[in-house]
């Protein structure tokens, strides 16, 4: 009984995963990293690093003198680009009437930079001029701040614009005086105080995430009534975003809807996910006022990309029209940042591609705050680790001989059959 016993607990122990530490023998690939001096710095992390590495990037070391008897492991954070304020906020609008044909109405701001003012506007079919200022107090000396277009072209199928672009601004309070009149060819229009049902605040342009490219491609077919991009995307890159090229000399106002379609490789078109968006240009003018609006980006979070290689086609629908000249799709992903104290100006080295590792526990990546000086870090051309050997296999012996296990228990049952055998012949008749 007492072996059985032995039996199972030593199996037991040779089936436990061992921890597995860091060398720099192990990794697959290494690229050089250079940093302008000693000081916090961060590095953009381009699609090969979430190719090759294993996922969540948990296998990322950064050294200093790797290829010295003793090289010395670097902390890190990765950081993801955002906004470094909320998305939106309101602005509370008071004073709001008619005067002299015009609405007008002061807008209570935010306490923060600001660039952009969206605007909540009922009604269609109609073109604005926002004349707009600036005051520290409630209907105080005012800044002039410009004049902006505002319009709704439903019946001309074109988009709609009621977004107040300024430069950066911190006034408390804005004034606008909003001049509204029906578009051309287009009736039942009338501007009236009520249309203005709201106003939020983006954050601020020099706040706003930033994208680095994963894949991009020229090639796109023309298919009936549809342009079709087609891309290969790799293993555990992410993309958050799918933006388009038009040929410069192409000066046509458009909005096309489009679908994104993303699959694992090598299955069925009809299997996987699919996203919508658009994209548009206006640029006219009309009943004397300037109209400029475009938006050439849709945001898409593809997910079937995590662990597995992935096919993505971007369809840009056309309808009857003519289809746009696209010069290029781009599949782009939020600008990721590997962020360290580099201790001098030497070259770091950073290694990945070991999926036998854990991630690092690193008290740098808890108390990293963006908001310290932080310099530019550059990533060097990925290369193969010219010292790198398999590591050993260290999985548990049950997954490196699955049927090790049956043959374990059915050792033990036979020996514990075995003594309970011998011990029911000893018992006394």
């Amino acid at each position: 009984m007492k072996s059985a016993l032995l039996l199972a607990v030593l199996f037991l122990q040779a089936a436990a995963p061992p921890v597995q530490s860091a060398d720099f023998h192990y990794f697959r690939y290494m690229r050089q990293v250079a940093a302008p001096g000693a000081g916090q710095a961060c590095a953009v992390l381009d699609a090969e690093t979430f190719a090759h590495a294993s996922a969540s990037l948990k296998d990322l070391r950064l050294y200093e003198g790797a290829r010295t008897a003793t090289p010395r492991e670097v902390s890190y954070a990765i950081t993801l680009s955002q906004p470094a304020q909320p998305d939106s906020s309101p602005a509370r609008v008071v004073n709001l009437g008619l005067r002299q044909g015009s609405i007008v109405f002061d807008l209570e701001m935010p306490q923060r930079p600001y660039t952009e003012v969206a605007l909540d506007l009922s009604g269609q079919d109609y073109i604005a001029t926002a004349t707009v200022s600036g005051s520290t107090t409630q209907g105080g000396a005012a800044t002039a701040l410009g004049q902006f277009t505002l319009f709704d072209l439903t019946s001309q199928h074109l988009s709609r614009n009621s977004t107040l672009h300024l430069q950066e601004s911190t006034f408390p309070w804005l004034h606008v005086v909003l001049a509204a009149s029906p578009a051309p060819g287009t009736r039942g229009f009338k501007a009236t105080p009520q249309m203005v049902l709201g106003a939020t605040v983006p954050p601020s342009r020099e706040a706003q995430t930033l994208y680095t490219t994963a894949v991009a491609t020229t090639s796109i077919a023309n298919h009936e009534r549809q342009s079709i991009a087609t891309f290969a995307l790799p293993a555990r890159v992410p993309v958050e975003r799918v933006s388009f090229e038009i040929a410069p000399g192409f000066k046509g106002n458009f909005s096309r809807d489009v679908h994104i379609f993303d699959r694992p490789a090598g299955t069925p078109a009809t299997s996987g996910e699919s996203l919508a968006g658009a994209i548009q240009r206006v640029r006219m003018t009309q009943a004397g006022r300037e109209i400029r609006q475009e938006q050439l980006s849709v945001r898409a979070t593809i997910g079937s990309n995590l662990q597995d290689a992935a096919t993505v086609e971007v369809v840009v629908e056309n309808g009857d029209d003519t289809p746009l000249p696209i010069t290029s799709v781009r599949l782009e992903m939020r600008e990721r940042n590997l962020c360290f104290n580099a201790p001098s100006a030497a070259p770091l080295t950073l290694y990945y591609g070991d999926p036998g590792l854990a991630a690092p526990v690193y008290d740098y990546a808890r108390i990293f705050s963006t908001a310290a000086r932080t310099a530019v870090a550059r990533l060097g051309a990925e290369q193969t680790n010219p010292e790198y050997r398999p590591r050993p296999d260290t999985r548990p012996l049950t997954e490196r001989y699955p049927d090790l296990l049956w043959i374990a228990l059915l050792a033990v049952i036979c020996a514990l059959g075995f003594v309970a055998i011998r011990s029911s012949r000893a018992l006394p008749r």
